[in-house]
């Protein structure tokens, strides 16, 4: 079984580039305080590191 992390938006995407409220969308993270979860994949690590200042990074 894959590792899995939960990652929570922490912070508005307004007024933040394009790409990065499509990288936030691309999470599935929609309303602050929001939290999915989803496979620890090199994938899902470069979009969390997109947007670092906006999410809060948990190990599930």
């Amino acid at each position: 079984m894959s590792k899995q992390i939960e990652i929570t938006l922490k912070r508005s995407v307004i007024g933040r580039s394009e790409v990065q409220k499509a990288t936030v969308q691309t999470l599935g993270l929609r309303k602050i305080h929001q939290s999915v979860v989803r496979e620890d994949t090199p994938v899902v690590r470069g979009m969390i590191n997109k947007v670092s200042h906006l999410v809060e990074v948990k190990e599930v």
